[in-house]
């Protein structure tokens, strides 16, 4: 069981630090291109980075159903 839980939110972990990477990136890159549009960008990044963030704290809780409930 632990060793699943491991996997469970260390890949949840790896996957989301890939995205908000990428999205981070993306981020800076449209307000370079387009500085007038940055509170726009800014927002739609924000939300991104709070359901990203949010699918790893489920991934989290996952884990810890199964390490104490399975």
């Amino acid at each position: 069981k632990a060793v699943a839980a491991a996997i469970a939110v260390g890949l949840a972990a790896a996957c989301g630090a890939i995205a908000m990477g990428m999205a981070i990136g993306k981020s800076a890159e449209g307000i370079s291109r387009q500085p007038e549009a940055e509170g726009k960008i800014r927002t739609t990044l924000m939300l991104g980075l709070v359901f990203i963030e949010t699918a790893i704290i489920y991934a989290l809780v996952i884990a810890i159903l199964i390490i104490f409930v399975l």
